[in-house]
């Protein structure tokens, strides 16, 4: 009986002990480990301050930009201005992209967003050589446009 009563007690201390040191080896330093019953409140992600929100925004038009100059899609473009563009500008927008002929366009740097402006500049390049165009960009009504 003896020996069945100490064997109890070795495995009750050995449970305990590893209780003890899985605790210890789960809980930060100096905190108590929280009860695993107990749900924590989920905290509620934080959104991006307007800053972020502007700058991703502008970095969208930009990329919708030269993505229209690449494509030599002027109604596309002209869907990215503050003010609807009459036919007339937007034809004579494709008839100048036409005779570029095959350009690629990437965004020189990365968009500088200032308030409620910014300058996207777009590095062209075609036959006729290379250029970098800074886009004015404005925010208007809550949305980011190429003014004009």
């Amino acid at each position: 009986m003896k020996r069945a009563l100490v064997a109890g007690l070795v495995l009750l201390g050995v449970a305990g002990a590893g209780v003890v040191l899985g605790l210890l080896l789960v809980a930060p330093s100096g905190a108590p480990p929280a009860p695993s019953s107990t749900p924590r409140p989920a905290r509620p992600s934080a959104s991006p301050s307007p800053s972020a929100m502007d700058t991703a925004a502008v970095g969208v038009l930009a990329k919708a930009i030269v993505e229209a100059i690449v494509r030599h899609d002027s109604a596309a473009f002209g869907k990215l201005t503050c003010r609807p563009q009459s036919a007339e500008a937007l034809a004579g927008l494709q008839r100048t992209w036409d005779a570029a002929g095959p350009v690629t366009a990437t965004l020189a740097e990365p968009p500088e967003v200032r308030g409620e402006s910014a300058t996207a500049k777009v590095h062209v390049e075609a036959v006729g050589g290379t250029k970098d165009t800074p886009f004015p960009l404005h925010k208007e009504s809550g949305r980011w446009c190429v003014p004009g």
